[in-house]
């Protein structure tokens, strides 16, 4: 309890001193609240905890329906959790001021990018929004803590280059036809693992995935990836409907992580750097854009319901701009 009292304290001082400062207010705390016995009412302390746990579970269960996928409705829990293990106190007395000493602290402590603090804010303005929605509380507390400005980075794409030296470093079917996949249809890792076999159309170079919120759309795939998958399913020998499996037997349906593992080692070996399933995606978006593709069937190809989303994945490449300069300008 005593930490408790000085955590809370120290949170709330986050904005007002520095670091040395909080580290010599905990000393001065910490050397005068030893001499005391410090309680909170235990009915008051369950009271709370079952209002602030009742009022996440149904949080939770309305970002469930409006079609939130569960890693995200599991993020949103987990955030929300930390605040309160934190900040014990009931959800209707959190402070605009908590909030801000909260993240900051969380900044500081966890070395956090401001894209990762952006993240907890805006989980923290989605949870409080719906409870000043709910009239649960008057005002959310968020309102006044703005957007936490990012530095805008070029992220990397593959080059063709690389693309075949990625190839050629697979030793197994398998391998091949995924990384295939990955690059002509820049689907998302979570959609390429829930794939069965009997959703691919070979005829029309097609198939149906399900993404974020299982929302359903189409994907297309070239012929080079329609060689390489056929050719893999032809070595398989199991039964398994998943459209890819594990190499060693029984051969369950891959799961992400076994797509991660899989691609880094074989980006280590062709001497790729950071191929992760992401970067295929990012890829697929800035050579469409690149070649002319216009930026809403772009957006309706990787499915984003935002085409801001759609702008923010794909990189024009810098060459194209300097041509256009000179096309249009000179």
């Amino acid at each position: 309890m005593k930490e408790k009292l000085i955590l809370e304290i120290s949170n709330a001082m986050a904005e007002i001193l520095d670091v040395e400062q909080i580290a010599q207010l905990n000393g001065v705390l910490l050397q005068v609240v030893c001499k005391y016995n410090i309680s909170m009412d235990e009915e008051t302390t369950q009271a709370t905890e079952e209002t602030n746990e009742g009022l996440l579970r149904s949080f939770l269960s309305a970002k469930q329906v409006e079609g939130c996928s569960a890693p995200t409705v599991r993020y949103y829990g987990n955030t929300i959790q930390q605040l309160y293990k934190t900040m014990p106190k009931r959800v209707m007395e959190y402070t605009t001021e908590d909030i801000r000493a909260y993240l900051a602290v969380f900044q500081r402590k966890r070395k956090a990018s401001r894209v990762t603090v952006d993240n907890v804010r805006r989980i923290f303005s989605s949870f409080f929004a719906w409870l000043e929605e709910e009239d649960y509380i008057i005002k959310s507390p968020v309102r006044r803590i703005h957007k936490v400005k990012t530095g805008a980075q070029i992220k990397e794409v593959l080059s063709d280059e690389s693309l075949e030296n990625l190839r050629d470093t697979c030793v197994h079917p398998r391998d091949l036809a995924m990384i295939d996949m990955l690059a002509s249809t820049g689907m998302r890792v979570g959609e390429l693992v829930k794939l069965n076999r009997e959703d691919i159309n070979f005829n029309e170079r097609e198939c149906i995935v399900f993404g974020k919120g299982n929302k359903e759309r189409i994907v297309y795939f070239n012929a080079r990836a329609k060689i390489h998958l056929l050719e893999y399913l032809n070595t398989r020998k199991d039964k398994n409907k998943a459209l890819f499996v594990s190499l060693a037997k029984p051969h369950h349906r891959l799961q992400i992580s076994g797509v991660e593992v899989r691609l880094r080692k074989i980006g280590k070996e062709a001497k790729v750097p950071r191929v992760h399933p992401h970067k295929f995606r990012r890829t697929l978006a800035t050579m469409a854009i690149d070649k002319g593709m216009p930026v809403e069937q772009v957006q309706r190809l990787l499915g984003h319901v935002k085409i801001d989303t759609t702008m923010h994945y794909a990189m024009v490449n810098q060459n194209n701009v300097k041509l256009s300069h000179r096309r249009f300008l000179c």
